[in-house]
């Protein structure tokens, strides 16, 4: 597989320094991403450069991940519009721990050649005295060229430290330290990151006298304008403690048309031919969202597990009627929790359970404004308890509880309550 042809197809290069394909094509080609890290796991942003050094590695090249150990405590001025909190070396080998773990599970890592490979700037870095750095670095590249880099002028009426501002140089210092001992010839990375990559390939060529390339890929807009990953709660995260496999597959079922047939390409494995007809069966039939769906399914089985996915499925079911009171047994205390979070909840007391269906759902919960409202809701067929109707002589038990103490009461076809027995 020719891997610049791959991307081209999928829409995944923005720009491309002259030589780089010729590169790809000459020689199994090192090839290296750089991962901040920011926080103890990566997000569905990141995962595009994830799947980038995976299709590296499907083209028989070598990919290099590296974790920003050194890069994390200075600071990427790219993209952003004030200076960053800079964070204390526990959380930071915390965060660098947590995401090399989660690097790990979407490359290989004993495949020969090609064997994927994670690195740490820090270990280079360790050591390396100020003095030095501007000595054997700074003189190489001019402040002139440095400025002329977007991350620096976007920044600097707003004001822009001397930290971030020699942020490229010490990335730049990466990409030569990886060409000097890795033989890594090529950096990838999202648009933002051109000018960084390219003060690395400038380095390379002055201080090493070397040849380097680059890609970088278009960043992720949706159709809306809305900013890719982003919900109303906030990040989408590939650990499930952050962001539940439900809402996860959630996030991927909810993508509109548009953004399927982009997302498609770009965060799945499926060829080319396989693409063109899912696109033109969903096209067809856009009401059974088959590519929202087979996104869905992929994606969150490769960064999750097929049992969470299945869990993810049954919860869906759950919400949108086609699932039972067995499927909602079955489902995990967090997926349960992730599915009705921000439903009405009620608590009551064990002892509640005793009284009345008609007295529980109109005076102990408010579920109903009255009884008789309660009453004529049962008898029209449309309260569930437990994904099952009942009937107005329907009573309580322990047995009922959910995970020993919880209720999951439906009015009708699309209002929930929770409540919750202590």
């Amino acid at each position: 597989m020719n891997f610049i042809e791959e991307l081209k197809w999928r829409g995944m290069i923005h720009d491309i320094m002259p030589g780089t394909e010729e590169q790809f094509a000459k020689e199994t080609t090192s090839a290296y991403i750089g991962f901040d890290p920011t926080s103890d796991s990566l997000h569905i942003g990141n995962l595009v450069q994830i799947m980038i050094l995976v299709h590296l590695q499907r083209c028989g090249h070598k990919p290099f991940a590296l974790v920003g150990g050194a890069t994390g405590m200075v600071g990427d001025p790219s993209g952003k519009s004030k200076e960053r909190n800079l964070l204390d070396e526990e959380t930071l080998n915390h965060n660098l721990s947590s995401v090399q773990k989660q690097l790990e599970q979407f490359l290989d890592f004993d495949c020969g050649e090609n064997s994927a490979e994670v690195v740490n700037n820090f270990d280079w870095f360790n050591g390396f005295s100020f003095l030095d750095f501007i000595r054997d670095v700074g003189k190489h590249i001019s402040v002139n060229y440095m400025m002329a880099k977007d991350s620096v002028k976007s920044r600097l009426e707003t004001g822009i430290s001397f930290t971030e501002f020699s942020y490229q140089l010490v990335q730049a210092y990466d990409f030569y330290w990886l060409w000097k001992n890795k033989n890594c010839k090529v950096q990838l990375g999202g648009s933002d990151q051109w000018g960084n990559i390219v003060s690395g390939t400038e380095l390379i060529r002055r201080k090493g006298e070397g040849k380097a390339f680059a890609v970088t890929t278009p960043l992720i807009q949706k159709a809306d304008g809305g900013k890719f990953g982003k919900t109303e709660s906030g990040n989408i995260w590939l650990d499930k403690s952050k962001t539940s496999p439900y809402k996860f597959y959630q996030f991927w079922l909810n993508s509109s048309d548009e953004d399927a047939k982009n997302y498609i390409k770009i965060f799945t494995l499926k060829g080319e031919e396989e693409i063109k007809k899912l696109i033109e069966e969903h096209d067809k039939t856009p009401h059974l969202r088959l590519l929202q769906k087979s996104i869905a399914e992929e994606v969150t089985t490769r960064v999750h597990s097929k049992e969470d996915l299945e869990m993810g499925i049954k919860a869906s079911g759950i919400l949108f009627g086609t699932s039972t009171a067995e499927d909602l047994k079955s489902l995990d205390l967090d997926t349960f929790l992730s599915v009705f979070e921000g439903v009405p909840q009620f608590e009551i007391n064990k002892s509640d359970l005793s009284a009345g269906i008609l007295d529980l759902l109109a005076e102990k919960t408010q579920v109903f404004a009255s009884k008789g409202e309660a009453r004529r809701m049962i008898q029209s067929n449309a309260v569930s308890i437990n994904k099952e109707k009942i009937r107005e002589d329907f009573k309580i038990s322990e047995d009922d509880l959910l995970d020993g103490k919880y209720i999951l009461f439906q009015k009708g076809k699309k209002n929930y309550f929770l409540l919750i027995v202590s």
